[in-house]
């Protein structure tokens, strides 16, 4: 489990292709710091697993299905990424309760710059818009935020500057594609009413 509090700005230093999957070698000192074989790393919100560390870099192997529905696949070498170590049990959540399994992408689709921070708007797909509502949390690219505006189709997000200097949603431009991850309470709710109304 992660809490979206992203720990460090790494980048992609090699990308191997491997058929029906991709073994992405990814620089970051803070992460590797304490990371062993088989250990959890978030990268850009998606729970990846260490398979070699060499000095402050480690690899992942990232299956066809996570390239295809996260943002991982459009990754080159240079990227920069968001790292984020799994949380220890006792330790504050910073952000809110993050599982690190992508629900879907959005888009950047505007960025309106304040004196001291920004508002950014994001596309969402339909099948994810249920789920996030007005000052509900949502995960963007592996960070928690709270949500300012919700729609339909979009959604708004305000950065202050540590996360604008800290993360790639400064660097995200319109039309670049981020990773979403919803409240995963929310779809607990909404399985459990289901099945309470089906149930009579």
């Amino acid at each position: 489990m992660f809490t979206g509090i992203v720990e460090e700005l790494g980048h992609v230093t090699a990308i191997e292709e491997l058929g029906d999957a991709s073994r992405f070698r990814l620089r970051g000192a803070v992460v590797t710091q304490d990371a062993g074989h088989g250990d959890s790393i978030a990268v850009n919100g998606v729970c990846l697993t260490v398979v070699e560390l060499t000095g402050d870099e480690f690899t992942a192997d990232v299956m066809a299905e996570t390239l295809s529905r996260s943002s991982l696949g459009a990754l080159t070498v240079g990227s920069r990424v968001n790292l984020e170590r799994p949380t220890a049990v006792g330790d504050r959540l910073g952000g809110h309760i993050v599982q690190g399994h992508v629900d879907g992408t959005g888009r950047i689709i505007a960025r309106e710059p304040s004196e001291h921070w920004e508002i950014v708007t994001v596309s969402l797909p339909d099948t994810l818009s249920r789920y996030v509502v007005e000052k509900g949390s949502i995960t963007v690219d592996g960070v928690s935020l709270t949500v300012v505006d919700a729609g339909t189709d979009r959604f708004t997000i305000s950065l202050i500057p540590t996360t604008l200097a800290l993360t790639t949603l400064g660097l995200k431009q319109p039309g670049d594609p981020v990773n979403l991850e919803v409240d995963v309470i929310a779809k607990y709710v909404e399985r459990l009413l289901g099945a309470r109304g089906s149930a009579g």
